[in-house]
């Protein structure tokens, strides 16, 4: 029968060693500016604890749980906990501030001042205040990582199939996991002397009580720590020994019920521990990982490439004592080692070395995909012991730890607000998405990220799924909607018989017969554009006609982004971008052409280089206002005025680049909302419901909106967009926020609040 350190090295093995499937829940305690618990309720916006799967309550009112999704690779773990971060810290009020540390802050003289989490069912408050009593409301104010763990599906299923000793998968697995857990029980120690991350208590937490002599590596790891009381013993020799002992634990009255066994691994399989005996051995929780105060999100990528290698050497080493011995003799120098001083080298240094030695000789054995000094951190650690989390964190704090963890969370803070509309760890989408998910997020939305590239998005809340793409296309509309507004004859055709002005012109399908039309626009305004286009591509706009040659130049510009192209008379008056859901008007935006305001000094080039400094200024729709361009399109335009890119204008003077007033191309945003009446509205709501759309947005062009929308050419539509873009309107120029991707959250879901 073959060992499983030597199903490992089966070739069949070996392209599925790396693959695993991680998650964490992470704790921290709100606390002020000042360094103390903060004495405000759960943010509200955060939507309803109960049911939110991201951001959750622990013991405490005060103690706020992050819960990633499940991650296939640590990159996307690591992208989930950074983008919790930005809506955790965003959701907060600007006074209050993650602490970063597993012990708490200063805690409040009188137990009755430290709320415990206000939730909505009667049971769960109970179950904690029976906590507080059976442990005091202190030590549950102590936060850490769990982490779970789940080796891939294919590498188990490999090792499955290359033994002989188990007929079900389910049993394979369940023994699989029992092994790592024992022996990650034995040797847990090596990552309390590394990680270990808790050397000192603040003011008030021991009170009375029995205290280590500070400071250590690990109060929390230690048996001053948060752990059952010294009477309750479960085996983990088999599934079904560690539930029968939890059992009787609850029966004998040991433990009040079934989750009340905090073991620095929980067995996971179903929603209750008894689930186990049906279900197996899913994965595994790892519960004794301190808060890394070094790292904004409390655990870092490295160290969770480490833990996964770490599970993997645990499943490779061979155990050399019975289970409960085993188990018990880990637990007897895990605790020796967490009352260690931290800058002092552990006693059990050379066991530390021979398992530095054979995570190497492992990593090497079965080529894994690691970095050649991937290991370099531990083996420094076990010669110099200020290289560990707790000797590092000691130094830092033992002259005001209050003082030092306000300024980290400060630092953490700072970072989260940096880009507000922005999405921490999906910063490469485009902006509106990145907006939307984190209202998703927020409000406790599930979302899964479909396609990254298209801006897709899955959606779950009150027991229904939604698909959304670029955050608002949604199944609200039917399929040909977009077809009808990507088509631009087909929407003016549309808009026109329902009654709507649009702007006359000609349709070409070839430059020739382009043209030849020449002499119908030469002496008028015009526009050329493509017949099919989004984000003002392509156009080109004359308001008092143009000579041969730029209407040519301006052609070609526009048959580059289509086969077709429009030519159609320039309406002349202002241009208004009208946001409509569900048939009404939410935001209303003038957009200003893109430009530049000379000085008398500088060139148009050098004053766009510096207007481009802007941060709301970026790319591909990642900010809220676009870089401008000097182009083929912007150099027409200032050709037009008689200018050239090395032209200074004169100080005050206005120069624009675009026609078009699109924020895509440069322009500013600004939100004009309430100063539109409701005949306007009513003009645009009416217009996109003719064209059979829920969202929408369409383009009018006003001489003058102070008169009626019903006088005569008191506005022309000139565009119906089926993808609106949302973050000009919730970050603009100028003017008010007009938060349109909650608005089309709240028409998936109504039930948001």
């Amino acid at each position: 029968m073959k060992t499983i350190k030597e199903l490992l090295h089966q070739e069949a093995v070996q392209p599925y060693l790396w693959q695993a499937r991680y998650g964490v829940e992470k704790e921290s305690q709100r606390i002020t500016t000042a360094g103390t618990l903060a004495k405000t309720d759960h943010p509200h916006v955060l939507g309803n604890r109960a049911y939110h799967p991201y951001i959750q309550t622990d013991f405490a009112e005060t103690q706020l749980e992050l819960v990633t999704p499940v991650a296939e690779t640590v990159t996307e773990l690591m992208r989930w906990l950074a983008a919790l971060h930005d809506v955790a810290y965003r959701s907060m009020p600007p006074e209050e501030l993650m602490w970063p540390m597993s012990m708490p802050p200063d805690l409040p003289e009188k137990d009755e001042e430290i709320i415990i989490a206000k939730l909505d069912t009667f049971e769960d408050v109970l179950y904690r205040r029976y906590l507080a009593k059976a442990y005091g409301k202190r030590k549950q104010m102590v936060s850490g990582i769990h982490f779970n763990f789940e080796f891939g599906a294919d590498l188990l299923q490999n090792l499955f199939a290359n033994q002989t000793e188990y007929t079900e998968f389910a049993d394979f697995k369940t023994a699989v996991y029992l092994k790592v857990t024992r022996n990650y029980l034995r040797y847990r120690w090596f990552l309390t002397y590394l990680f270990g991350a808790t050397p000192m208590s603040n003011e008030r937490y021991f009170m009375a009580e029995d205290a280590p002599d500070e400071p250590v590596r690990s109060i929390r790891n230690s048996r001053f720590g948060y752990t059952n009381h010294n009477d309750v013993h479960v085996s983990y020799e088999s599934l079904a020994k560690y539930l029968a002992d939890i059992a009787q634990m609850v029966e004998s009255g040991k433990l009040s019920e079934e989750k009340e066994f905090y073991a620095p691994v929980r067995l996971r399989g179903g929603k209750k521990v008894s689930d186990l005996a049906q279900t197996g051995i899913r994965y595994i929780e790892l519960r004794n990982i301190d808060l890394n105060p070094f790292t904004p999100f409390g655990i870092s990528q490295e160290q969770v490439e480490f833990f996964h290698a770490f599970m993997l050497y645990m499943l490779y080493l061979p155990e050399n004592a019975a289970a409960d011995e085993w188990v018990a003799k880990g637990d007897t120098i895990n605790n020796f080692v967490a009352l260690e001083r931290p800058d002092r080298l552990t006693e059990y240094v050379e066991e530390g070395m021979d398992l530095v030695a054979g995570l190497k000789a492992m990593a090497k054995d079965l080529r894994l995909p690691l970095p050649t000094d991937f290991f370099a951190f531990v083996e420094n650690a076990f010669v110099d012991p200020n290289q560990t989390f707790a000797a590092r964190l000691y130094e830092a704090t033992k002259e005001n730890a209050i003082k030092w963890g306000r300024d980290i969370a400060k630092e953490n803070q700072e970072k989260a607000w940096a880009k507000p509309y922005q999405l921490a760890g999906f910063t490469e989408m485009e902006l509106s998405t990145q907006i939307m998910m984190f209202d998703a997020i927020q409000k406790g939305v599930h979302v899964t990220v479909l396609d990254e590239q298209d801006q897709f998005l899955q959606l779950r809340f009150a027991g229904r799924t939604e698909y959304v793409k670029n955050a608002n296309m949604t199944s609200k509309d039917s399929y040909v909607v977009p077809l009808i507004m990507a088509n631009k004859t087909v929407t003016k055709k549309v808009l026109a018989k329902a009654g709507f002005r649009v702007p006359e012109g000609m349709e070409f399908s070839d430059m020739e017969s382009a043209m030849l039309a020449y002499p119908k626009f030469a002496k008028t305004g015009f526009v050329v554009k493509p017949k099919s286009t989004n984000y003002g591509l392509g156009i080109s706009i004359f308001k008092n006609g143009a000579d041969l040659a730029d209407f040519k130049e301006a052609l070609a510009i526009a048959f580059a982004e289509d086969t077709a192209v429009l030519v159609e008379e320039f309406m002349a008056g202002t241009e208004y971008r009208f946001f409509v859901l569900d048939n009404e008007v939410k935001a209303i935006m003038l957009r200003v052409p893109a430009n530049i305001v000379g000085d008398g000094k500088h060139t148009i080039a050098e004053l766009v280089a510096v207007k481009n400094q802007d941060p709301l200024r970026g790319t591909h729709h990642r900010s809220p206002l676009e870089l401008i361009q000097l182009g083929e399109l912007e150099k027409l335009m200032l050709k037009e005025q008689g200018y050239t890119t090395q032209s200074v204008p004169k100080d005050g003077e206005i120069v624009y680049l675009r026609e078009n007033s699109n924020i895509s191309t440069g322009g500013d945003s600004i939100d004009v909302t309430d100063e539109f009446s409701a005949d306007y509205k009513k003009v645009a709501a009416d217009a996109v419901a003719a064209l059979g759309a829920k969202i929408s947005g369409i383009d009018l062009i006003i001489p003058d909106k102070e008169k009626s929308a019903n006088k005569p050419k008191a506005y022309g539509i000139i565009e119906a967009n089926f993808n609106p873009a949302m973050h000009m309107h919730v970050y603009p120029f100028s003017g008010k926020s007009r938060r349109l991707t909650m608005d089309v959250l709240q028409f998936l879901y109504p039930e948001i609040n």
